[in-house]
């Protein structure tokens, strides 16, 4: 892809960061049925997180499971 200028470019990547965030969160809203499931659900979506705003994909994980996990056994009805 050929940007005209810089401009250009950091737009596409706000754009792209937003997009890969609402992804995130998205698969966070879907919870899983088991806890093992709804870790897994949110590693995955911090990690993908983590990786596209430039942060480590390791701590992303970790947050993103622990976040999905802790959500998803206080407000049971509002994941499965």
């Amino acid at each position: 892809m050929h940007f005209h200028s810089e401009q250009e470019k950091n737009k596409m990547q706000v754009f792209k960061r937003f997009a890969i965030i609402g992804l995130a969160c998205g698969t966070l809203a879907a919870c899983g049925d088991t806890a093992l499931e709804q870790g897994l659900l949110g590693a995955g979506a911090g990690a993908g997180a983590a990786i596209v705003t430039g942060g480590n994909a390791a701590t992303g994980a970790i947050v993103g499971a622990a976040g999905n996990v802790a959500y998803c056994q206080a407000n049971p009805g509002k994941c499965n």
